[in-house]
């Protein structure tokens, strides 16, 4: 199972402002973790979309988190910020063309693998992966200088 780089930005942003807990601009977001501002900027507007972030443009404005960390399940990220979970072609009802779907029994292995993995994240949340932002921003703050 892999997530997409996008996803990846997704959690990194949430990471860095629930590590802080301050606002934060796009700018400050890309140079903490040396990715372009206009990759970044995807990734926020869904974290918006989806009730995680908030923005604020001008002055005092910028990013930060709409809830508390501890009510921010890496599950429902993970399920906002990825287009499907379609890892073998069979898993695509609508397009599959495997001439073994149905009858191959590594379809159901992945797809329990796939449940498991949910079932895994949805354990945590925000707050579970940050309890160490001393250590997070010390190493955000090294790698970006």
């Amino acid at each position: 199972m892999k997530l997409t780089t996008f996803s990846d930005y997704a959690f990194r942003v949430l990471i860095y402002l629930a590590s802080t807990g301050e606002s934060a601009s796009l700018s400050e977001l890309a140079q903490a973790y040396g990715i372009s501002r206009n990759h970044l900027v995807k990734a926020v507007n869904t974290l918006e979309k989806n009730g995680f972030v908030r923005t604020r443009r001008g002055v005092g404005g910028g990013i930060s988190l709409a809830r508390p960390a501890s009510e921010i399940s890496l599950v429902e990220v993970a399920l906002s910020t990825e287009p499907n979970f379609t890892i073998v072609e069979c898993f695509d009802y609508e397009n599959n063309t495997c001439r073994i779907a149905g009858a191959c029994r590594l379809e159901r292995i992945l797809q329990d693998a796939t449940r498991a993995f949910m079932a895994e994240i949805g354990k945590y949340t925000l707050a579970d992966i940050t309890g160490n932002s001393k250590v997070l921003l010390k190493l955000i703050a090294r790698s970006s200088a």
